[in-house]
């Protein structure tokens, strides 16, 4: 049976990697995308989605969002631009059309109509900042309880930040956002930067899943992975590919291959050096109630064998 997903993100090349291996897994449904601001600009995380999907032709297109806003402020960033390991329009060397579409559905707006469709049916899968997710609740404040699941990427327990030395990207982008979404009480999965950071797809490994370059597929990673790892090598030092996003896929897909842990999260607003960080109450007696299921460790060669899984599956799928 078909597992439907929305998926909610900023393309980026992890995110838009993710997407085309749910658009084209037979085992997902995915009846919705909404594009949020956040590595890139909204319009033009808008514009990578069409990009994407249009490229791939799935056989089942999905409703698409649009998004408005800046993207983070470089002045505000505490490591590399995301432009630059990402490429100008957030795709590697991806050329990506500029023709608008027709109608913008707003991605909150869209959020909400597709949950109000397909009510306790529909998993969130969110890998950019919260800021869609708040504005939805805001519009109906019974949004996430009506979601069959909400899998986050964001934050982190011991690990420190990679936006700042204490928060996570997505979560320092909208912390009121983050801090709104992770105190709700709706059932939700974190993944955090404890779990994601370890697991690189290298250049040899991606050489091995033998894709066929002349498929849909295929012309997308040729488009944008090889410049993902020339970024990673020249700015960070880093020989592989974060497969982050892919990550977080995997806790829809596989949940069982993670372990997990029920914890009392919160979101830092106000601090100077702290402002985005995920506070963990791990205190023997507290009076805070666990509030979120947080995934603790998962095996990296399991991820990898996954994708190598699910990218075999989306090339038989064209």
């Amino acid at each position: 049976m078909e597992q439907k997903l929305i998926i909610d993100a900023d393309p980026g090349i992890g995110d838009a990697l993710t997407i085309a291996l749910s658009l084209l897994d037979p085992e997902i449904d995915v009846v919705g995308i909404l594009p949020t601001a956040g590595c890139t600009s909204g319009e033009n995380a808008s514009f990578n989605v069409h990009a994407i999907v249009g490229m791939l032709d799935p056989q089942k297109w999905p409703r698409i969002g649009w998004a408005e806003g800046p993207p983070i402020s470089p002045a505000l960033l505490g490591g590399p631009n995301p432009q630059v390991l990402n490429g100008k329009t957030g795709l590697g060397d991806l050329e990506v059309p500029v023709a608008e579409p027709h109608q913008r559905h707003e991605s909150p707006r869209l959020l909400v109509d597709l949950v109000r469709t397909y009510p306790n049916e529909l998993t969130l899968l969110t890998l950019g900042p919260l800021t869609n997710i708040e504005l939805a609740q805001e519009r109906c404040p019974d949004l996430l309880a009506q979601l069959k699941g909400l899998i986050i990427l964001g934050g982190s327990i011991a690990h420190g930040g990679d936006m700042t030395a204490a928060a996570e990207f997505n979560i320092f982008s909208d912390p009121e956002a983050a801090r709104a979404i992770l105190n709700s009480s709706a059932t939700k999965t974190l993944v955090p930067l404890d779990v994601t950071s370890g697991v690189m797809l290298t250049y040899s490994q991606f050489d091995r899943l033998a894709i066929d370059e002349h498929s849909r597929f295929g012309r997308l990673l040729q488009q944008t992975l090889p410049f993902a790892f020339r970024a990673q090598h020249e700015h960070l030092g880093v020989e592989g590919f974060p497969l982050a996003e892919f990550v977080a896929l995997a806790a829809v897909i596989a949940p069982d291959l993670f372990d997990r842990e029920r914890m009392t999260v919160d979101v830092e607003l106000q601090g100077e050096l702290t402002r985005g960080m995920t506070v963990f109450d791990n205190r023997r007696v507290s009076k805070a109630q666990p509030n979120i299921d947080v995934l603790t460790s998962v095996d990296t060669q399991s991820i990898l064998d996954l994708l190598t899984q699910v990218a075999q599956k989306a090339t038989t799928a064209l």
